[in-house]
């Protein structure tokens, strides 16, 4: 139920005029900002480290705003309450949502590194192409089960972009995808260690890099990433009951 799911879900976002335009822009914008902030910091041999942080920010741009805006899409569809009424737990039926956003979220990734390298000339030199291959994926996953931790606070919320839009850049800059998390100041170190962005994020460079083992990062990440889908699921029953409750689940 969850393959077909995710791959029915990943054909609607595939069909999307938005979708599609933010796919094929962003990760221009986003191979951009990484080179020159990169090169304007004096450090032109990490080009394939910034490369590869700018795709993970598109994955993350791609699993929030597709877990808020999936909710909200049922909504406007009229199909939010057939998706609650259905004979499965709703974490269930919402979790095909997040995992589709992230898949589609692979494209970013692969954009940006392609980019990166046609435009400017990116090495795509991986340390250890296996573990990347691998890490990549995990990321994904990890960050697919991170939306529905999401997804069940959108439910309640008639404005779910709202939060989106507030979310979106200081969980990737909390999560060191671009910036390194030692030149954040300390408070955001706790703040970023029960992320699973964080943990995804490090796989994915220390893959590219060579810059440190790459198995830890990723089985903290997927570790992070099942707390949230467990702590997901519960939260999204409690939702969905209340909502019920409240009248206030088909509200646009």
């Amino acid at each position: 139920m969850i393959a077909v799911g995710a791959l029915l879900h990943a054909k609607q976002l595939s069909r999307s005029p938005f979708e599609i335009a933010t796919a094929l822009i962003i990760p221009v914008v986003q191979a951009t900002l990484a080179v020159y902030l990169f090169r304007a910091g004096g450090e032109p041999g990490r080009l394939l480290e910034a490369a590869v942080g700018a795709g993970l920010m598109g994955v993350w741009s791609s699993v929030l705003f597709g877990s808020g805006g999936a909710i909200q899409n049922q909504r406007w569809q009229g199909t939010l309450e057939m998706i609650m009424l259905a004979p499965r737990p709703p974490a269930l039926v919402v979790l095909p949502i997040t995992l589709a956003t992230a898949i589609t979220g692979t494209y970013a990734m692969v954009a940006t590194l392609a980019w990166g390298r046609l435009l400017y000339g990116i090495p795509l030199t991986f340390a250890d192409p296996v573990a990347f291959a691998v890490a990549v994926p995990g990321c994904i996953v990890g960050l697919g089960m991170f939306g529905l931790l999401l997804a069940s606070t959108f439910v309640l919320m008639r404005n779910a972009n709202a939060l989106t839009n507030t979310l979106e850049y200081p969980i990737w800059l909390v999560s060191g995808m671009l910036v390194p998390i030692t030149v954040l100041p300390g408070w955001t170190g706790p703040v970023a260690a029960v992320l699973p962005t964080t943990w995804g994020a490090r796989a994915v460079r220390e893959a590219a890099t060579g810059s440190g083992p790459v198995w830890p990062s990723l089985g903290i990440c997927l570790a992070i990433s099942l707390a949230c889908l467990v702590l997901g699921a519960l939260m999204m029953t409690h939702v969905e009951r209340r909502a019920r409750a409240a009248a206030t689940l088909a509200l646009a």
